[in-house]
């Protein structure tokens, strides 16, 4: 994930100064351990400012309102207790090449600046610092012992102080461009990492950046580079200082992940018509989903398959106990040949062959010679009565187990297949699993409720597809839509599709009253059944479909398990998906 910068951050610090100020601080929220909102009202609208010390995703910009949760961090109530009913009346780095921005707070704009609130951007070490007037600093997101670091400690009580200097050389528009080759053909090395090491206020981003502007490779070593390679870097790099002095910037996308400088013909670039704020928004906001839908899938993905170790473990337990029971009837028969062959018994005998009536053979039994025959041939009676009993009981266990798996088979199914963008389907399976109990969730009850609420009102976010002849197809993401389209959405004139004993999703082909699918039709929504489903790579799956009357869920059912009847079976062909 790409960092600000410090061109990155003059440029928002610059739109922000624009729109922002000056602002009333309406409202201070957490929304978890690393993000800060302010609500600001200014005469023309109010606007979130997102606030964030992320290890990796550290920034600044307007956002969209917070999550509607409860917010119990002490640090946003601390700042709110101080800053209340203030203005936002400056919004500034306190210094051209440092990744610090002061928000200053004050009565009105124009009064005496009372609050300070330093927003560090510097990656793993960034952090939100409330300094009062005189310099004290009085909360902060992270606070540092004088174990943790005896240069610059940050404690409550202490003075705040800004982060030591870099040593690096500070660029200029009136350096030469002689000065600047030979600083940076000193050491030969490569391209990218001379220019990070002798001058400030690069990164990683901002060196491909202009790297690419002049059409050099990065892993290019200095004293491998044409003459005429270095005045089109040189052109770049005065067209980046330039843009920093004038605060005239073109947020751009790239390939690897977005600049403010503009792209170039090497870039896959695609330039913003929309404020950098809009960009900054867009790209942490998608990038840190994905990175929170692979950490959830991961999570989700290793307890399924524990547990399904766990059971297939238990069901070959429960299949070597059923092999060990089929011996129930031959005990009885052992049991019946001794007590038909009584006068064949001698005291002491650790076997005894006899006359099988059924086979027509002998038989050779093994006895306990401190037993006499009767007393044999009754262990043989109730060891035959109790492995009788076992198998009783283990066949519905059997039964069960395999269910489970079968269950467990289908929410990883379901997981494997959701994209990336979809972070709500995937903690809808996460909320499922919590609630069969296979997670645990912190206030995982209340969350249910207060969910279960919010999803009655909002429309069912499944897949939707069209038929040839224009039918709508619905196909669920989780176990939670699955119940939904087939239970409380599906009408009596909809089709119910479903892999055929394969773990997949349900889809429904929905249809008005009187309306005829043809063959067209039912093959395209057999084909989303297989193409959503465990067998998604084959060639050819059997799909069942039937109309949703005939779909029943047992009682006790897991979520997403159903029977049905008057079924009919098609192939559907994944591969025309």
């Amino acid at each position: 994930m790409q960092q600000v910068d410090l061109t990155t951050l003059v440029a928002v610090c610059h739109e922000l100064a624009i729109c922002c100020l000056p602002a009333k601080l309406e409202q201070v929220h957490q929304s978890d351990r690393y993000t800060l909102y302010l609500c600001l009202r200014t005469l023309q609208a109010k606007q979130w400012l997102l606030i964030s010390w992320h290890p990796q995703a550290a920034r600044l910009h307007l956002s969209d309102p917070p999550p509607n949760a409860p917010d119990t961090f002490t640090f946003s109530q601390q700042i709110w207790h101080q800053v209340a009913g203030l203005a936002l009346v400056g919004l500034q780095l306190v210094s051209t090449w440092e990744r610090v921005v002061d928000l200053q707070f004050a009565c009105r704009p124009g009064d005496e600046v009372l609050w300070h609130l330093y927003v560090e951007i510097m990656g793993k070490y960034s952090n939100a610092i409330l300094v009062n007037a005189s310099g004290a600093i009085v909360t902060a997101a992270h606070q540092v012992s004088y174990k943790q670091s005896s240069v610059r400690p940050i404690q409550t009580g202490d003075r705040y102080e800004l982060p030591p200097a870099l040593l690096e050389t500070i660029p200029t528009l009136t350096e030469t461009f002689a000065t600047w080759y030979d600083r940076l053909t000193l050491i030969p090395q490569e391209i990218s990492r001379s220019l990070l090491t002798n001058y400030r206020g690069l990164s990683s981003a901002l060196a491909r950046s202009l790297l690419a502007a002049a059409g050099i490779d990065p892993a290019t070593k200095t004293d491998a580079i044409a003459l005429t390679d270095w005045q089109a870097l040189f052109a770049a790099w005065q067209n980046w200082l330039q843009c920093l002095e004038s605060r005239k910037f073109t947020p751009a996308l790239t390939d690897r992940g977005y600049t403010v400088i503009g792209g170039s013909s090497r870039e896959s670039a695609n330039i913003f018509g929309y404020p950098i704020n809009d960009l900054l928004r867009g790209y942490y906001c998608d990038r840190l989903q994905e990175q929170e839908f692979k950490q959830l899938w991961q999570q989700i993905d290793r307890v399924i398959q524990s547990q399904i170790a766990k059971l297939q473990h238990k069901s070959g337990d429960f299949h070597q106990r059923l092999e060990q029971s089929e011996q129930a009837d031959t005990l009885k028969h052992q049991a019946d040949l001794l007590m038909a062959h009584l006068q064949d018994w001698q005291p002491g005998m650790s076997a005894i062959e006899v006359w099988d009536f059924v086979t027509n053979s002998t038989v050779e039994i093994a006895l306990d010679p401190l037993q006499t025959a009767v007393q044999n041939a009754q262990n043989f009676y109730r060891r035959h009565q109790k492995q009788k009993r076992a198998k009783e009981a283990i066949a519905p266990l059997l039964t069960a187990v395999q269910q489970e798996i079968a269950y467990l088979q289908q929410v990883g199914t379901l997981a494997t297949q959701l994209e990336t963008s979809d972070l709500k389907s995937l903690q809808e399976i996460q909320q499922e699993l919590a609630s069969q109990g296979y997670l645990k969730l912190a206030n995982h009850r209340s969350d249910d409720r207060s969910r279960g609420k919010s999803k009655r009102e909002e429309p069912l976010n499944c897949h939707r597809f069209r038929s040839p002849s224009g039918f709508e197809i619905w196909v669920g993401r989780n176990n939670y839509q699955n119940e939904i389209m087939t239970f409380r959405i599906a009408g009596d004139y909809d089709l119910w599709f479903h892999t055929q004993e394969i773990p997949g999703s349900h889809v429904l082909l929905r249809l008005e009253p009187g309306a005829v699918p043809d063959d067209l039709d039912l093959q395209a929504a057999a084909n989303l059944a297989a193409y959503y489903s465990q067998a998604r790579q084959s060639d050819r799956v059997p799909v069942i479909f039937t109309e949703p009357k005939y779909v029943f869920k047992p009682k006790g059912a897991k979520p997403g398990m159903v029977v049905y009847k008057q079924e009919r079976v098609i192939w559907g062909q994944p591969s025309r998906c």
